[in-house]
């Protein structure tokens, strides 16, 4: 049985002023599946990308590996209970392909099952399941036949798409097919920082290309099984500022960084093509060989939601500032774009609050972002704006009390659910809010060294401990103001 500390006793919020959200608007929590499973070889679960790209020596600070991580899939039931503890109404959770499909083959039923069991207790405790396809731990297996960067693993993820609408369709109507195709195209195929692991910009470019593709055949297989889904994907944006408004070198720094974080995904799933002045950047690199007749209206099939992950703005230039740009080993890395369009391409500092991340706190891009992509992209098509991830991660103190009061977290949570709200006194119709993450767990390249949750994992007990920023937001949620 997983101990979690009691917060049922903690005393409501009292009626105070303050700023109301939305009716309708949700709170909700986030995670993965290979963050916080565990379970890595049972009940027919095989090899994901990640599993195998842990085991490549100094892939992962020290060597940690995702094979109990939160042990959520034999605990999965308590950190329900915990859910409805904190009062959240909605929880974003993904599938793991390779529990579902191990090694990209027939149906798991065991797998499919430990889904059916945790949607059963979201619902049981009044938690709407908000399903994400692909949170980046696709079957070893099909990374050995070519992975993202071949076009055929496309049409299997639609297989496993289907699979898992099979067995719960009937009960969860939130359906995001990727998240953070960047990340798991340019960070993983180009940068070789992720799972798994490649270094090759030609890859990189058709591994982008096969997962927006992918999206879209998943997308329309959904939707024609089920015209009331909520369907959607979730990006990583961001906003890119240059550091002399004034000066070319640093405008086109930042015109080069919006072009592969934000327009490179968002221009051909509501424009239906690839921005001009990337594919320019590009030229050379065989993209256009890539992109095959029909591809673009496939992506650009029209989707209900767009997930916003916003973690930090980005200050660039054209000549190098203060931050190190070195190789390093991840506990080391600075920020650097891994995107061969971006060489050339120096970070600098605004001078704010930084988290455990080194990550600055910037509150205020959150607003500014939200905005832009309402105004160019969501409002022209009716598509709904929720932001599906954000949260900091902190050098986590346990106090003598036993209790981690992690005001720093507090102040982002507070401070970014201002940003959203400043947004939609602009008009911009956002529909909800996910923190990242629910509970601490094994971070990618960093291992179980940094910490991001609202709840205290101890990796050793598996105790579960509600962070003051836990209690903050139930507090929040409870009130429905800020």
């Amino acid at each position: 049985m997983t101990q979690i500390f009691d917060i049922t006793q903690a005393p409501d919020p009292q009626d105070a002023p303050g700023r109301a959200f939305p009716t309708g608007f949700l709170f909700g929590a986030a995670t993965a599946a290979f963050q916080i499973e565990g379970a890595a070889h049972e009940d027919g679960r095989t090899d994901s990308i990640w599993d195998a790209f842990a085991r490549v020596p100094g892939a992962v600070v020290r060597g940690d590996n995702g094979d109990v991580a939160c042990d959520h899939y034999h605990r999965y039931a308590d950190d329900v209970v915990m859910m409805a503890d904190l009062s959240l109404q909605t929880y974003r959770f993904s599938t793991s392909w390779s529990r579902v499909r191990p090694d990209g083959g027939p149906v798991n039923r065991k797998g499919l099952d430990f889904y059916s069991r945790l949607v059963d207790e979201l619902l049981g405790k009044n938690i709407k399941p908000w399903l994400t396809l692909y949170h980046w731990d696709m079957p070893q297996a099909l990374e050995a036949s070519g992975g993202w960067a071949h076009r055929d693993t496309a049409y299997r993820f639609v297989e496993y798409a289907a699979s898992v609408h099979d067995a719960l369709g009937d009960r969860v109507d939130a359906w995001t097919t990727l998240n953070e195709p960047w990340c798991s195209s340019f960070l993983s195929y180009i940068a070789g920082e992720h799972a798994p692991g490649r270094q090759d910009p030609a890859a990189g470019l058709a591994a982008a290309h096969h997962l927006l593709l992918a999206h879209g055949l998943a997308v329309r297989e959904l939707r024609a099984r089920d015209q009331t889904l909520e369907l959607g994907i979730t990006l990583n944006l961001t906003v890119a500022d240059p550091v002399d408004a004034d000066d070319a070198g640093d405008r086109d720094a930042a015109r080069r960084i919006d072009g592969q974080f934000n327009r490179f995904f968002l221009d051909p799933l509501f424009r239906g093509s690839y921005p001009s002045d990337v594919l320019e950047d590009v030229a050379g690199l065989g993209f256009d060989a890539v992109v095959q007749p029909g591809d673009l209206e496939i992506i650009q099939s029209p989707i209900d939601v767009l997930g916003v992950n916003y973690y930090h703005g980005e200050l660039v230039g054209a000549r190098p500032g203060p931050l190190a740009e070195r190789n390093a080993a991840p506990s080391e890395r600075p920020k650097r774009s891994p995107f061969p369009a971006a060489d050339g391409v120096h970070w600098h500092p605004r001078g704010l609050p930084v988290t455990d991340m080194d990550w600055e706190v910037q509150p205020e891009g959150l607003t500014r972002l939200l905005c832009r992509v309402h105004t160019d992209y969501t409002e022209p098509t009716g598509t709904g704006i929720y932001v599906t991830e954000n949260g900091a991660a902190y050098a986590d103190v346990v106090s003598g009390d036993g209790l981690v009061h992690d005001g720093d977290r507090v102040g982002f949570l507070r401070d970014h659910l201002a940003a959203i709200l400043d947004a939609i006194d602009q008009g911009v119709p956002v529909g909800g809010y996910f923190y990242w993450s629910l509970m601490d767990n094994f971070e990618w390249a960093w291992g179980y060294e940094k910490r991001f949750g609202i709840v205290r994992v101890d990796y050793d007990s598996q105790a579960r401990t509600p962070k003051d920023s836990a209690l903050a937001y139930r507090d929040i949620i409870r009130a429905r103001r800020l």
